[in-house]
């Protein structure tokens, strides 16, 4: 049924799919159909079921159809989701926002990661009066053209206050800031440098004090870009253990387990300007996916979920390290264990990589090779070490076609 599904979208859309989810964006061979996901795992539409560690490639933190989620979301549908206005659930989600993240003074929500990091840009710069952006070079904050990863329909003017440093080094953000002189509206970063295909690396401390330190001198806004990690390293914003906090932050993915939603929180020099600008989208007040956020954030505070999940990261990178130096690899891994990126070291084209996660996901184990994975509360340690007992089936299959790959 996945190969007469592709075959059809051919004729109906364009490339046959967009974005993230074309087939070319996975090894060759992935299922690019789904017909369900329960807990840690996730079946295709010929019924192959899989241990997800893309997680819908971001968004569910509880597992696939968490209890306590859809139910809230049922109750909301059942007295209406899309009206002529929002519903109560606004209010609730933004006022527990600002109770969580110690930063917020207040909150308001979009649909997708790059409409909260499209809005932040424009609060930033209606506060400031100013239109130079400082982004690291490589860093993904959307797929708008301000910000997209691809130039293609792309024009010079949308990129004509942009400038560029590289994540973690001090003098090459302070050459930006200077070039942006007196018109530095915003410093957005991501919390942990996370570029497709490239090692994944945490910031220093000094790096962090540093964004925090050049926003406070020149007024622009410290914007960290928590789309992809929020409430999974840290339920305050992933820069709370720094002890550095932003002026803005925009959250998607995880926010509301698998159900439409973003938001951007800000703190109060910001408010005024957050009540000017005009952002707004027909669906942007739904209350079901709201429901859906107040029941996630509440079930990771009740079950400690940051923590939970690093240590099922954590379980993971040491059964992989093991397995890959007893059968003669040698694996790079990085990032957060809570999102993590396994690489195959000298590995270049990553030809490697990708046949391992072929032989991954043959045995029921769903990976991959470029992007960070990401772990979710469901990915319990059975369920760490059943992906591992496949793994490990992976890996020595791999090991007999070594000199193809060397």
């Amino acid at each position: 049924m996945g190969q007469a599904l592709q075959e059809r979208a051919l004729k109906v859309i364009p490339a046959g799919m967009w974005g993230h989810q074309r087939v070319a964006a996975m090894p060759s061979g992935y299922p690019q159909f789904f017909t369900g996901g329960k807990g840690a795992r996730v079946t295709d539409v010929d019924g192959h079921e899989y241990i997800d560690f893309m997680c819908s490639w971001g968004p569910i933190i509880l597992g696939h159809q968490h209890p306590e989620v859809e139910e809230a979301v049922a109750a909301r549908w059942n007295r209406g989701d899309c009206l002529n206005g929002p519903t109560d659930q606004v209010v609730e989600l933004a006022e527990l926002l600002v109770n969580t993240i110690p930063m917020a003074d207040w909150a308001m929500f979009q649909k997708n990661g790059c409409d909260a990091t499209t809005a932040c840009v424009t609060i930033a710069r209606a506060a400031t009066g100013k239109r130079k952006l400082l982004l690291a070079r490589g860093a993904y904050h959307g797929a708008v053209p301000w910000c997209s990863p691809s130039l293609v329909g792309v024009t010079a003017e949308d990129r004509a206050h942009i400038l560029s440093f590289d994540y973690n080094n001090t003098e090459s953000l302070a050459h930006a800031v200077a070039q942006a002189g007196d018109d530095l509206a915003a410093i957005l970063v991501a919390p942990f440098r996370h570029d497709l295909g490239i090692r994944q690396e945490e910031p220093t401390s000094e790096f962090v004090t540093a964004i925090r330190g050049h926003c406070d001198s020149t007024g622009a806004a410290l914007v960290l870009d928590d789309v992809r990690a929020g409430f999974r390293l840290d339920l305050g914003g992933s820069w709370e253990p720094f002890g550095v906090r932003p002026d803005l932050a925009a959250y998607s993915k995880a926010i509301a387990n698998g159900h439409p939603l973003a938001a951007v929180v800000g703190n109060d020099r910001f408010r005024e300007a957050a009540g000017q600008i005009f952002i707004t989208g027909s669906f942007w007040y739904t209350g079901a996916p709201m429901a859906a956020a107040i029941a996630t954030i509440r079930e990771l505070q009740k079950s400690g979920g940051p923590e939970l999940i690093q240590a099922s990261g954590q379980r993971l990178r040491d059964g992989l390290q093991e397995q890959s130096l007893r059968h003669g690899f040698e694996l790079t891994q990085s990032g957060p264990p809570a999102m993590p990126l396994l690489q195959f070291s000298r590995d270049h084209d990553a030809r490697l990589g990708a046949a391992f996660c072929q032989e991954a996901l043959s045995r029921g184990v769903y990976m991959h090779h470029r992007h960070n994975m990401f772990l979710s509360t469901a990915h319990t340690f059975e369920e760490i070490d059943k992906a591992l007992e496949a793994t490990d089936s992976a890996f020595s299959a791999l090991a007999k076609k070594r000199k193809a790959y060397e």
